[in-house]
């Protein structure tokens, strides 16, 4: 990103103050880290080239509330952080989603490219919809912000991005059993989206602790929503199905 504008957007729709800790995922040349180190209590910076690592080290000398720390964000150890302000490597949207939706913050405010950003927020049975929307929704009120044109980054991408804030719900909007399970279920029945419930779980089920082929046949018969297709359920839906499961 070499437009500095776009940062202080980010910086905005993310209300930093002196109070706040924010994480960058993947700092790069440290050109948003250090529009950070200026808005935050401090920043911690996370890059995994080791490269891009020695000149972030010449580029924010100085910078006394700047942690820098090498390594890939979805295993490093971190310190603690209450915001997430990045553009972060697009290859691990999915991943980085599901990382920080496990972690407590206050907001994130990320950079994503625009056909992953609207698989958050796709309408029930549209062709985005999909687990990411399921489990977005599950976790999170997520609003998709400000265009960024191809443009503003150099290397020029060949694909569109947008802000995406995200603010972790204060209450789940539906009570979970089992969330692991949930999670499982939910992306394991979206590789069959267009088959109906009872046909698309089986191969779950028949994976949860060996099941056989008729115990999982039997349960598919007490599932709620089994003669719906996965496309045109809710996050809801999905909720009920992997509760009847675990109970």
């Amino acid at each position: 990103m070499v437009e500095s504008s776009i940062f202080q957007l980010m910086s905005d729709y993310a209300s930093l103050d002196k109070n706040d800790i924010a994480l960058d995922i993947g700092a790069g040349l440290g050109f948003l880290t250090r529009f950070l180190a200026d808005k935050c209590r401090t920043v911690v910076a996370v890059e995994v080239d080791l490269k891009l690592v020695a000149v972030l080290g010449e580029q924010l000398e100085g910078l006394n509330n700047v942690k820098v720390i090498r390594g890939n964000v979805l295993k490093a150890q971190l310190p603690a952080f209450n915001k997430v302000v990045s553009i972060p490597p697009y290859q691990i949207s999915s991943r980085l989603l599901l990382w920080i939706f496990d972690r407590s913050f206050d907001c994130a405010v990320i950079i994503f490219q625009k056909e992953f950003a609207d698989r958050l927020v796709a309408p029930i049975g549209s062709e985005n919809y999909g687990w990411l929307t399921v489990l977005t929704y599950y976790h999170a009120e997520a609003e998709l912000l400000e265009a960024v044109e191809k443009f503003l980054f150099y290397p020029q991408p060949e694909v569109d991005s947008i802000i995406v804030r995200l603010k972790p719900r204060k209450q789940p909007p539906f009570a979970l059993n089992n969330i692991t399970v949930f999670r499982r279920m939910v992306r394991s029945m979206f590789t069959q989206r267009n088959r109906k419930v009872r046909n698309a779980i089986l191969p779950f089920l028949k994976g949860m602790q060996g099941a056989s082929s008729n115990d999982a046949a039997k349960l598919v018969e007490i599932l709620p929503f089994r003669d719906r297709r996965v496309r045109e359920l809710a996050p809801e839906d999905f909720g009920a199905i992997s509760n009847a499961i675990i109970s």
